[in-house]
């Protein structure tokens, strides 16, 4: 299994509506692809030193292949909304992860 991790510092003025957006709206669409099964989404309980409040979503899929998939056909566009909705106010970065064992 692969673990698509995003993990988001987003600034205080747009918080609120950032996470109604990621709940109600940009996870669903993520998941809608059908290149994941499963997402989590995390606060990051470390104080950032540029403020804001830092989140991560973990999504799932069964290979590199698939998640690589999800890069050409699908993340551009669903990565533009974000932009355009929050702009500097967001702060992402992403790590592949691939799960060794479950305990």
């Amino acid at each position: 299994m692969i673990l698509y991790n995003v993990t988001i510092n987003i600034h205080e003025s747009v918080h609120d509506q950032w996470m109604r957006w990621m709940q109600e709206k940009h996870i669903n669409d993520v998941l809608a692809t059908g290149k994941f099964s499963s997402a989590r989404m995390v606060k990051v309980l470390i104080e950032e030193e540029m403020g804001g409040t830092t989140y991560s979503i973990q999504y799932c899929t069964d290979s590199k292949e698939t998640l690589q998939q999800y890069y050409d056909e699908d993340a551009p566009r669903l990565r533009e909304e974000g932009l355009r909705l929050f702009g500097d106010k967001m702060l992402a970065f992403r790590t592949e992860l691939e799960l060794i064992s479950d305990h």
